[in-house]
């Protein structure tokens, strides 16, 4: 009778945490998810459709979308045209994927059909790196001059309008929105700091306010939680850093390999964290308590 009590008491826990969305499965522990050499080495631009299904940059060759379906189940899904080399890759709410294409100074536009057209063009870019998308449609890219050492910011408005926000700042990289709108973050990899921006009414950035500086090690992609967590793809570091939305430092999530370029939310829960790897071809993955903004707006 004990034996039959306890069992159903533990049946009643394990719902109670399903129902609950309490974490089941280990958090903050890194595993391979697309093995080594799948990607080139410049895989990039992890994005996830409301469908669940993860997508990344340069799948076997550059010029390329891979999609995956599953742990090591990756497949080609488009080749970007002739000349094109994406990069960041986000999501609008019909599925309409963005492409930071850094070769050709564009955004390119693929449908859920497959249809590829260049949704904005700006010859006065250095190179579009990665995109943030806002509720309303609105995108934001970061466009670093690596050479020169410095970057801007530009917003690409819903039609396809683009105007710079910022120039002469630090090699701008990750770019990530909060969960309201009404911030939006931007990191300079080689001087290693974050930025935060108020987003006004009109679609102009407020003054820059430092958020966070590190000491070492260079900053990519960035991605919020549905708490405002920012989460931090530490180059060189084999990293995740996660910021409370206060600028505090959470946690280090330790990953297998050394260069994560960048990261995404998804999984049934959307609380699975993609972490793109560089010069491993490969993609890690982790399970955070939170799920992803772009999960929750979906």
């Amino acid at each position: 009778m004990k034996v039959i009590l306890g069992a159903t008491l533990l049946m009643v826990s394990l719902a109670g945490c399903q129902i609950l969305n309490k974490p089941m499965e280990p958090l903050y522990q890194s595993q391979d998810w697309i093995a080594d050499g799948v990607f080139t080495a410049g895989v990039e631009g992890p994005a996830v459709d409301s469908k669940g299904v993860l997508y990344a940059v340069n799948f076997e060759e550059q010029g390329t979308v891979g999609q995956i379906t599953a742990q090591n189940n990756a497949s080609l899904y488009v080749k970007l045209p002739k000349g094109s080399i994406g990069n960041g890759i986000r999501f609008d709410q019909k599925d309409n994927m963005y492409i930071a294409d850094y070769t050709q100074h564009n955004i390119l536009q693929i449908t859920p059909q497959k249809q590829i057209r260049v949704f904005a063009h700006e010859s006065s870019m250095n190179q579009p790196n990665d995109i943030a998308i806002a509720n309303d449609g609105t995108l934001y890219a970061s466009d670093p001059n690596w050479q020169g050492g410095d970057g801007q910011v530009w917003r690409i408005t819903p039609t396809g309008q683009v105007e710079r926000l910022k120039k002469g700042m630090g090699t701008t990289n990750g770019i990530e929105i909060n969960p309201d709108n009404t911030v939006l973050y931007v990191n300079e990899s080689v001087q290693k700091r974050i930025w935060a921006f108020d987003i006004k009414k009109d679609g102009q950035l407020g003054a820059a306010k430092l958020f966070y500086q590190f000491d070492d090690y260079g900053l990519d992609g960035m991605r919020t939680d549905e708490r405002g967590n920012l989460y931090v793809a530490r180059y060189g570091a084999g990293e995740v850093a996660i910021l409370s939305p206060q600028g505090t430092l959470l946690r280090t999530v330790k990953l297998k390999g050394k260069y994560p370029t960048n990261v995404a939310f998804g999984g049934k829960s959307g609380r699975q964290v993609f972490v793109t790897m560089q010069k491993r071809g490969a993609i890690e993955s982790f399970y955070s308590e939170y799920a992803g903004r772009a999960m929750t707006s979906l």
